[in-house]
């Protein structure tokens, strides 16, 4: 997936276009995301030991993750991802990274 969990991301399609926010959670099996302070739904939950008070509690649902696009640090703009292996020095040994296909900045 093009979506990493801790990523900022902009939303490019939906009720919350043009939104941003940052990746709470990702579900790979099902393509979707969850990002803090998008696509906020109203749950009613009875009165438990966990929450005695009960009510109406706000929360974020998933969104597909075809609707979001990483925000680059650097340009800040929404980007699509690529991918260049890099070889360490050091070791030897060869390491995927992602960069920006707009500045080439990688991440």
């Amino acid at each position: 997936m093009h979506v990493h969990k801790d990523d900022m991301v902009i939303v490019k399609a939906g009720n919350n276009l043009g939104k941003e926010g940052k990746v709470l959670k990702v579900f790979p099996n099902t393509q979707r995301v969850i990002v803090e302070g998008v696509n906020i739904i109203k749950r009613h939950t009875k009165p438990s030991q966990r929450n005695p008070q009960g009510g109406v509690v706000q929360k974020e649902a998933s969104i597909h993750a075809s609707n979001v696009m990483v925000k680059c640090p650097k340009c800040s703009t929404a980007t699509r991802i690529g991918h260049r292996l890099i070889s360490d020095v050091v070791s030897g040994h060869k390491k995927g990274m992602r960069l920006c296909r707009n500045c080439g900045e990688m991440f």
